[in-house]
């Protein structure tokens, strides 16, 4: 991994919110066009009562912070509540999922680093990542139809 050289400026009308399979929870990419191999950053816009994947990282720790609502978030067998501007750091091998069980939104940032978590011509596994079902819903959906039919 390299660090990129001079800066990048990131721009409002530069952002381009795009749908994540498999959950359908829009995102967008801060620094996508800057070619960072060290840190990700993105925003994600959860809908009420929806949740992004069940997940982990190899190598990466995320931080998550709340921009917007009241943040939901399940590591490993924990539910923590995360009020708008707080966060919290998690460990690359720590199953973790966003969601939100409100009836407004939630807008949260995640900062990952390392961006880049194999190295070019190394075996990409997503069992790595998914080990498990990751449109798996915390219990706190539980009944919810999430992804909504048809989007799947």
């Amino acid at each position: 991994m390299k660090a990129i050289q001079g800066y990048h400026v990131v721009l409002p009308s530069e952002q381009e919110w795009k749908i994540a399979n498999p959950m359908k929870v829009p995102y967008t990419d801060l620094l996508e066009r800057s070619q960072s191999e060290i840190l990700g950053a993105r925003i994600w816009r959860l809908p009420p009562r929806s949740a992004n994947t069940y997940h982990k990282h190899v190598k990466a720790e995320e931080f998550y912070f709340v921009l917007d609502g009241v943040g939901r978030l399940r590591v490993g067998e924990d539910t923590l509540t995360v009020p708008k501007h707080g966060g919290v750091l998690v460990g690359p091998d720590m199953m973790r999922q966003i969601f939100n069980d409100t009836e407004a939104d939630t807008l949260w940032l995640i900062l990952g680093a390392p961006e880049r978590e194999f190295e070019e011509g190394e075996k990409f596994d997503l069992k790595l990542f998914w080990p498990t079902d990751p449109k798996q819903l915390p219990k706190e959906l539980a009944g919810v139809d999430w992804p909504p039919r048809g989007q799947a």
